[in-house]
């Protein structure tokens, strides 16, 4: 994929794998940070229903990163 504009690296296995040293944090700090490892890479928490307790008390993760996140991918498809 040479042209790759954008890694969503979903959940905590993904972030340790490909941020390696890059990222000492925890996923929550992780995700809250997201934007220290963009262009390249997007961090975010596992969309599953498991998570929604998550999502609950961190009400900035939908405040703050989705509508960046949706900018980003609206940007890159135009």
């Amino acid at each position: 994929m040479p042209n790759k504009q954008l890694i969503l690296l979903i959940g905590a296995y993904a972030q340790r794998y490909y941020l390696k040293q890059r990222s000492t944090e925890k996923l929550t700090n992780t995700v809250k940070n997201f934007d220290r490892y963009l262009p390249e890479f997007f961090t975010l928490v596992h969309p599953s229903p498991r998570n929604n307790i998550w999502q609950s008390k961190n009400p900035w993760f939908l405040d703050q990163v989705i509508p960046v996140l949706q900018e980003r991918v609206k940007a890159i498809l135009k």
